[in-house]
């Protein structure tokens, strides 16, 4: 997750750790989790609802709340679009994360008449590489469901998960992205936790992130494709800003503890998805006191306590690194810290 402008709140939920695939660089582990309620995940959507409308209210500022709904696959839950309903009556913007692989017409058209802004699926590459992080029979499953979004009339975000198995074939991504005509093309890099934590030493070296993002920025786009990411450095790369004086205030980047939250499938809040940290749980602690009083969310708060370059940078305010990749290659370390420098920053 990443920043847009400062008044941007973004709830990540998984609603559940089921899927239908296992791929290979996949931040789950495995392990069941309960699942919340759809009565449970209604009284939380209140909850959090509540809590921007007092924000507002108390500091006098504008939010643009919205969520991202995600797994596991979203799909695998009968009463998806039940859940969806909620979010929309509380005005929140809606997008979807998926494989695409459960999506047909009458889903994709359910979608679009709910009012979701947007749906982000999940493609690794060519074919032959997309199966081999993903599985054999993924990528034209996807591919189809892809048609169905954008037959629907629904915004279509490829992303791909980027390292040392797929880098070189971006721009077959962009070929592929332009020819099904999707909006945008994302990419994010691997954070080796969960099943991914195999994958450490397919992590792109800090000069090999460097070439891809400026070879990225580079690309010459048509029919209107959009290259978009979610990844801090990658941001701050390609708009080249300096720390827009703003002390230690932060002002966008990495939005772990800063805009957003991530809600895991039994009702757990962490950080980020990917920064497996405890806060708390939404069926027990008020989401409200956890974003202001949790330790850890006010650490990542606090120029002062990042390590390293990260914390020396001109550019923390609107960066910071991604916190995910610097706690995972940490704990690699046997250190585990949140605070950790970014290993793969070259800014």
């Amino acid at each position: 997750m990443s920043i847009n402008n400062s008044f941007d709140f973004l709830i990540q939920w998984h609603l559940t750790e089921r899927c239908n695939l296992k791929c290979s660089h996949c931040y789950q582990t495995g392990k069941h989790i309960n699942e919340m309620s759809y009565v449970e995940i209604k009284e939380t959507v209140k909850e959090i609802a509540e809590t921007i409308s007092g924000w507002q209210t108390g500091y006098g500022i504008d939010f643009s709340p919205s969520v991202n709904i995600t797994g596991g696959e979203p799909f695998l839950r009968n009463d998806l679009f039940e859940i969806l309903s909620e979010f929309r009556n509380t005005g929140f913007d809606m997008y979807l994360l998926t494989n695409g692989i459960l999506i047909d017409n009458a889903k994709a058209g359910r979608l679009y008449k709910m009012g979701v802004k947007g749906v982000q699926v999940s493609i690794e590459g060519p074919e032959k590489i997309h199966e081999g992080i993903r599985g054999k029979g993924s990528f034209q499953a996807s591919v189809r469901g892809v048609r169905h979004l954008l037959d629907a009339g629904l915004t279509v975000t490829l992303n791909v998960t980027v390292s040392r198995l797929n880098a070189e074939y971006l721009l077959d991504m962009v070929e592929l992205s332009s020819g099904l005509g999707v909006h945008r093309l994302g990419f994010s890099r691997l954070v080796p936790s969960g099943r991914g934590n195999s994958l450490l030493n397919e992590m792109l070296k800090t000069n090999a992130v460097k070439d891809l993002y400026e070879k990225i920025f580079s690309f010459d786009l048509d029919n209107g494709l959009e290259i978009v990411t979610g990844d801090p450095v990658a941001s701050q790369f390609r708009n080249n800003s300096g720390d827009m004086e703003s002390g230690d205030v932060p002002l966008g980047g990495c939005a772990a503890g800063i805009s957003g939250l991530t809600i895991m499938p039994d009702g757990t809040v962490v950080p980020c998805r990917r920064l497996p940290i405890p806060l708390g749980n939404v069926k027990k602690d008020s989401l409200r006191e956890i974003w202001s009083m949790s330790n850890v969310l006010n650490d990542l708060r606090n120029r002062s306590k990042y390590k390293g370059k990260c914390g020396s940078c001109e550019k923390w305010a609107n960066c910071r690194g991604c916190r995910a990749i610097a706690y995972s290659c940490s704990m690699a370390e046997g250190k585990g810290d949140i605070l950790a420098p970014d290993p793969q920053c070259f800014l």
